[in-house]
């Protein structure tokens, strides 16, 4: 086997830096709304965002952009029991700590991170390289089917004790993605969606939040002061943007009517300001860096860099447009982040270090 370390894929690279540059000036705009509250958290959020997400993230991508492949391959099995391992410890009191009913976030003294981040991308790597082992037996059941379940199925019950639920389906989502990019049978897929959808049914009958997500999608004028509340004010945060929006800075909506300005509400904060020409731009970005990363994908005949490029790319471009479809009504709210843009130090640091991945096997020209 020989392999050539060329350039990096400067279209994708250049997507990215531009993706970075406008999501840290909507984050700097959403986050003034801070200030005006008081007992404001906004200089821990900053000092997140910056420090361990920027810069950090910036550091970890140029890192990555530059190890080889195979470093990942070889820590796959190391990484998901870390990532198994932090997502346990998240559940202990007094380690994990708990906002808004949930638990997701190791503090450790200032810093905090969300382990479900950590999950995402073990998960990509770990199942890259057992698809990248077993080759042509990803087709049967039991070296294709069954490990992704089992998988799936040690994910789950980690991710829905804390509760975090979207991320979870959004793993089921990437796992089907890569599963169909490895040579995975279409009936087996169809397996996993069914039963996908008959987990999401039965958690909606037991957790009433679920349930009631569903139900306020299909009628959002419901409860417009309790459970429609952030996708009304979010509705009129984008529909007083108008064409070309108030301005940069000049959101009325961030200051307290939208929930989580810098977080998942962040979308109709930019969709105000920048109206509709900035959020199409903001969509185009998306649709490019999807189509960029996929082009990288089929460029390469080895199967785990192939496999880690689209579980990457469909991991981050799913997750811009579920926030940005809830945010416009289009599917069920959701608690998931914009990546790039919203506040999330673990979620900005790793997902700068998955783009570095991504440059890196764009370097690469082998075959397997």
């Amino acid at each position: 086997m020989m392999t050539i370390r060329g350039k990096v894929d400067k279209p994708f690279l250049l997507i990215s830096i531009i993706l970075l540059i406008v999501g840290f000036f909507i984050f700097s705009s959403a986050s003034l709304a801070l200030l005006a509250k008081e007992n404001s958290n906004y200089s821990s959020i900053a000092f997140s965002q910056t420090v361990l997400g920027l810069f950090l993230g910036i550091v970890a991508m140029i890192v990555s952009t530059r190890l080889d492949k195979k470093i990942w391959k070889k820590l796959a099995f190391y990484l998901l029991l870390v990532a198994i391992i932090f997502n346990i410890l998240v559940l202990v009191p007094g380690i994990g700590s708990e906002h808004a009913g949930a638990r997701r976030w190791i503090v450790l003294g200032t810093i905090s991170f969300q382990t479900s981040e950590i999950m995402k991308l073990a998960f990509i790597i770990y199942f890259a390289a057992w698809a990248s082992k077993v080759k042509e037996k990803i087709k049967t059941f039991r070296w294709g089917l069954l490990p992704l379940l089992i998988l799936l199925t040690i994910t789950g019950t980690l991710l829905l004790q804390q509760p975090d639920t979207d991320n979870f389906v959004l793993i089921i989502v990437v796992g089907v993605a890569m599963f169909v990019a490895a040579g995975g049978k279409w009936r087996h897929v169809f397996l996993i969606v069914f039963a996908g959808v008959v987990g999401i049914t039965l958690l909606a009958f037991m957790r009433p939040y679920i349930m009631q997500r569903i139900t306020t999608f299909f009628n959002p004028q419901e409860d417009a002061q309790g459970a429609s509340y952030q996708v009304q004010q979010s509705l009129i945060a984008i529909g007083s943007g108008g064409l070309f929006g108030r301005g940069f800075g000049q959101s009325i909506q961030k200051y307290t009517y939208l929930p989580e300005p810098v977080g998942d509400s962040i979308f109709a904060v930019a969709a105000e300001e920048f109206g509709f020409i900035g959020s199409v731009i903001l969509l185009i970005l998306f649709v490019l860096f999807a189509t960029r990363g996929i082009k990288i994908a089929s460029g390469t005949e080895n199967t785990f860099s192939r496999l880690i490029v689209v579980g990457i790319v469909i991991m981050i471009v799913s997750q811009a447009f579920v926030n940005i479809g809830a945010m416009l009504g289009v599917v069920p709210l959701s608690g998931i982040t914009l990546p790039f843009v919203s506040h999330g130090g673990t979620s900005l640091l790793l997902t700068l270090l998955e783009v570095g991945i991504v440059l890196s096997i764009s370097r690469t020209r082998e075959s397997s």
